[in-house]
């Protein structure tokens, strides 16, 4: 009996290592179709890995950059407040797109796929050039009215107008991946990531302190390094599309603009824009409460946040799994597929997500330490840090719902919920918390533990009740 036991361990670790090789492949499953955990698995293991690789390049320029001192880390943090505009709109087509791409890829009708994500991108350009103008000639000002010192608008100036004129490279970064993912071709959208944020790895100590031949740019030099990854990124996107052997191939026929087709991808990214605006805008909101407290306060907040998104990007891979495969379950008329795929995505979610808030409370001076966490910034990141992710286990549910809602095409849901839970929620309780009692910062970082934990619990209510499965794309 122990040998047939033996026997049937070993069959099943090689299972999931196949399992492990076709998802980094992107072949042998169809995420519609075959098991409910083996097609989330299939679809997770390559966005888990992509958003690995993001979380690695939301630190690494904050690792670097802390070198400079807290002027340039302020910079940074400031300016990323700006590029959350520019992550809102990206993030709001992706959410069209997605769910566009996923719904008609599992009514098996690979033109209309194509159809979308080339509508969405012609969408994209427009808002890349608009924004890539503003941040050109604006940046300073744009600094200024966030409150920044003098010596902050000096030192980031650069940086600034270098990230936000580079915003279009964003935009179609973001686009073409969530078309990638919404056809259920996850490997490819990983594999471009690793690209980008690879060639970020290699020139960012380049550019900001000149090794060898390139020119010290300093806190300018980690824009310039970004800009050529994902730049590079977006090149072998393009490329990819082009090459007609992945699930997703667009074609000569599918290069126009079709009116039906951008009214409907217009109405579910306006929504999904509109939702991404409302809690992205919040993060500027806490940022101008922090701005008031000094540049050490400010400089704390962004080193946490930046260890936050490194726990909280994989987890989003989860996220996004479900996303896929609810939209692929709805558009092969199987809801209680997209039930089964959401629920199991959650629990996987609560234990990745859950370990590493754990592991942040109890060992946030060793993970603030590397990001020049010392003195008052350092107490600051600890303190944010430790809050923030005291709230992980509420997050892993609540992402997961969330994107669910998106990939079935009810982005209405959400969007409301983060109106209230943002706005109407957190920005007023950190400002109370923050100038009222003796909380002080705390205050502003508990708000956002509060304000995402509400989201998960109300978002676990409304799932159940299951009007996400009457959503038409």
């Amino acid at each position: 009996m122990s040998q047939q036991k033996s026997a049937g361990s070993s069959r099943g670790s090689g299972g999931r290592l196949n399992l492990f090789r076709s998802a980094l492949r992107g072949t042998g499953v169809d995420p519609a179709r075959d098991p409910v955990g083996r097609a989330i698995l299939f679809l997770a293991v390559p966005m888990v890995l992509e958003m690995v690789m993001e979380s690695i390049f939301a630190v690494v320029d904050i690792f670097f950059v802390s070198r400079l001192g807290a002027r340039s880390v302020a910079a940074v943090g400031l300016t990323e407040s700006f590029l959350t505009l520019v992550y809102t709109v990206a993030g709001g087509l992706s959410i069209g797109v997605t769910a566009m791409v996923a719904r008609r890829m599992g009514e098996r009708n690979p033109d209309g796929a194509a159809d979308a994500a080339v509508q969405a991108l012609a969408i994209g350009i427009v808002f890349a050039l608009l924004f890539g103008a503003i941040g050109f000639v604006g940046a300073p000002r744009l600094l200024a009215v966030m409150g920044a010192e003098p010596a902050v608008i000096e030192t980031g100036s650069g940086y600034a107008r270098v990230m936000l004129s580079g915003s279009g490279i964003i935009l179609l970064l973001f686009l073409i991946n969530a078309a990638f993912r919404g056809a259920g071709d996850a490997a490819i959208a990983m594999r471009v990531l690793w690209l980008a944020n690879g060639i970020n790895l290699v020139l960012d100590p380049c550019l900001i302190f000149g090794l060898g031949p390139f020119p010290a740019m300093g806190v300018t030099g980690a824009a310039v390094a970004t800009n050529i990854g994902r730049g590079t990124a977006v090149a072998i996107q393009l490329i990819t599309l082009l090459r007609l052997d992945g699930r997703l191939q667009v074609r000569a026929q599918h290069l126009k603009l079709h009116a039906a087709v951008m009214a409907r991808l217009v109405r579910l990214s306006a929504t999904g824009t509109l939702q991404i605006f409302i809690g992205t805008a919040s993060w500027i909101g806490l940022i101008r409460i922090l701005s008031g407290f000094g540049s050490e306060a400010l400089a704390g907040y962004t080193i946490a946040i930046r260890v936050v998104l490194f726990a909280l990007l994989p987890a989003w891979g989860l996220a996004n799994a479900a996303a896929t495969m609810v939209g692929q379950s709805l558009g092969a008329r199987d809801p209680a597929r997209a039930e089964q795929a959401v629920w199991m995505a959650g629990k996987m979610n609560l234990v990745f997500l859950g370990s590493i808030g754990i592991f942040f409370m109890i060992a946030a001076p060793l993970v603030v330490a590397p990001f020049g966490g010392d003195g008052l910034t350092g107490l600051y990141a600890m303190r944010g840090l430790r809050i923030i992710s005291s709230g992980f286990f509420f997050y892993a549910y609540g992402m997961v719902l969330t994107q669910s809602f998106n990939g079935a095409g009810a982005t209405w849901t959400p969007t409301i919920l983060n109106l209230f839970c943002f706005w109407l929620w957190e920005i007023p309780l950190a400002w109370g918390l923050s100038h009222h009692t003796a909380l002080r910062t705390d205050g502003v970082f508990l708000s956002v533990t509060i304000a995402f934990s509400t989201i998960a619990v109300v978002s676990a209510i409304l799932f159940r009740r299951g009007r996400w499965k009457l959503s038409v794309v």
